[in-house]
C-alpha cells in the first residue's frame, strides 16, 4: 500500500502551481494589430484602452493584452497618378503630397521613411525610400502630368509589394493618389491582391474626380485591397479638397494604436482577423503586424 506524506503532497502541489503559468504561456502567443480609431468626423480618438477593442480570428474572440501608441516607424510608398487624366489636378496633387510628407516627417514622431513612385506610362521611382523628407518633398514638387499617357496603378502596387517583401519592411504603408483615368496595367485582381496581402502593407487610396473607370479588376483591387488591409478609401470630387484629405490621413497614421492580443498556439493561421470597438460613434480599422504573422 502506497502512503503519501503530507510534506510531500505540499511540495508536489507547489510544483504544479509553479509550473501552471509556464504551461499556459507555452500554449499562447502574442499577436498585434496597428489600429486606427476615428470618430464620426473622421478625427482620431485618443486615450483608448484594452476594454475599447475586440479582436476576433475567424469569429473566435481573443483576449486583448495591451493597447498603446503605435510608435514603430513606417515605410510609406506614395503612388502618384501623373497620367494625362491628372493634368487638371496635378497642382493640387503636389500641394496635397507636400502637406502629407511634411506632416509625416514631423520630428516629434518616429522617423518614417517615404518614397514617391509616379504611375504614367510605367511605375517610376521619383524618390526612393528615405527618412530625408527634403528629398521626398523635392520629388513630390517635381510631379508633372505626361501628355498622352495612361496610368499603371495595378502594376505599381505589385512592384511596391515585391520591394516590401524583398526588404522585409516591418510597418509598410501604401498611399495611392489617383484619378479615374484609364489603367493600362492589364492585371487580374488576384495578381494584385495576393502580393498586397503577403506584403503586410496597409493600402490607403484617395481618388480625385468623378467615377468613370468601370474596369472590374481595378475596382475589385481598390475596394478589397483597402478593406482587407485596414486602409481607407476616399473619393474627392474636386482636387482642392485633396490637401485636407491627405492631412486627415497623416493624422490618422500618426495616431494609430498597437493592439496586442493572445492567440492559442496552432499550426493553422486564421484566415480572417477583425477588430471592432464597443464605443458608440467610433470606427476602427486594423492591419496585422507583419512580424507577428
Amino acid at each position: 500500500m502506497f502512503t503519501c506524506r503530507p510534506a510531500l503532497v505540499l511540495r508536489l502541489a507547489a510544483c504544479v502551481i509553479a509550473a501552471a503559468p509556464i504551461v499556459l504561456s507555452a500554449q499562447t502567443i502574442q499577436k498585434s494589430l496597428y489600429v486606427s480609431a476615428l470618430d464620426r468626423r473622421g478625427a482620431p480618438v485618443p486615450d483608448l484602452g484594452t476594454s475599447d477593442f475586440a479582436v476576433r480570428e475567424d469569429k473566435v474572440a481573443r483576449e486583448i493584452l495591451t493597447v498603446g501608441p503605435a510608435n514603430d516607424p513606417m515605410q510609406i510608398a506614395l503612388l502618384v497618378d501623373n497620367s494625362q487624366a491628372a493634368d487638371s489636378f496635378i497642382r493640387d496633387m503636389r500641394e496635397a503630397l507636400t502637406a502629407f510628407i511634411t506632416q509625416m516627417a514631423d520630428k516629434s514622431g518616429p522617423r518614417n521613411e517615404m518614397a514617391v513612385i509616379t504611375l504614367a506610362d510605367r511605375p517610376t521611382i521619383a524618390a526612393d525610400y528615405t527618412p530625408d523628407s527634403a528629398q521626398v518633398l523635392k520629388a513630390a514638387q517635381r510631379v508633372f502630368s505626361q501628355s498622352g499617357s495612361g496610368t499603371y496603378l495595378l502594376d505599381g502596387i505589385i512592384e511596391v509589394c515585391q520591394g516590401i517583401l524583398k526588404k522585409k519592411w516591418p510597418r509598410p504603408v501604401i498611399v495611392a493618389v489617383v484619378t479615374e483615368g484609364p489603367d493600362l496595367s492589364d492585371r487580374h485582381y488576384d495578381q494584385v491582391l495576393k502580393p498586397l496581402r503577403e506584403s503586410g502593407a496597409a493600402f490607403h487610396l484617395v481618388i480625385v474626380g468623378r467615377i468613370s473607370n468601370l474596369d472590374h479588376d481595378r475596382a475589385v483591387v481598390l475596394e478589397e485591397g483597402t478593406r482587407s488591409t485596414g486602409g481607407r478609401y476616399d473619393t474627392v470630387l474636386v482636387s482642392t479638397a485633396l490637401t485636407d484629405r491627405m492631412r486627415d490621413l497623416a493624422r490618422e497614421l500618426k495616431s494609430q494604436y498597437r493592439v496586442t492580443y493572445g492567440r492559442p498556439r496552432t499550426l493553422i493561421p486564421p484566415e480572417k482577423i477583425t477588430v471592432t470597438t464597443p464605443k458608440q460613434g467610433v470606427t476602427v480599422r486594423g492591419t496585422p503586424v507583419l512580424e507577428d504573422r
